[in-house]
């Protein structure tokens, strides 16, 4: 089965995206793996709501947190560092997604938010519906 696209109709401005960021801590995304990493069926984006670059040993103790808290195992192929952060709406979604702006093109015709981004794979029954399912979703924590 192959994850489908999520259809984006706009994008938040720069003022929006600073409003919807007020007292959020973080969002988490899980999304289905490519097929072939069949040990780490999950692609976990960890959105940390600071602009700031983390220390290591911060970085290290906010994913074993997250890991234990949500009993992921087996995390692999992690990246960790400020990014580009769009955010996406469409009629079909509730919450605006966030989404990575890597391509150079992106950054210039998407409005963006600096955040702290942890990328990993990896297992979890938890989430079942990236798992299982093929299905991508994300969930805003506030402080």
């Amino acid at each position: 089965m192959q994850a489908k696209a999520i259809k984006t109709d706009q994008y938040l401005t720069k003022d929006e995206i600073q409003k919807h960021l007020q007292n959020v801590e973080y969002i988490v995304m899980a999304a289905p793996a490519p097929e072939h990493f069949q040990e780490t069926p999950i692609h976990f984006t960890l959105f940390l709501n600071t602009d700031e670059q983390l220390p290591k040993e911060v970085q290290d103790a906010i994913l074993e947190k997250f890991l234990q808290e949500n009993k992921i195992e087996k995390p692999a192929e992690l990246m960790s560092q400020l990014m580009p952060v769009g955010f996406a709406l469409s009629k079909d979604q509730e919450t605006p997604m966030p989404m990575l702006l890597v391509d150079p093109k992106d950054q210039r015709s998407i409005p963006y938010a600096g955040m702290h981004v942890m990328d990993f794979l990896a297992d979890s029954d938890a989430f079942h519906e990236a798992k299982e399912k093929q299905l991508t979703g994300w969930s805003y924590v506030y402080e």
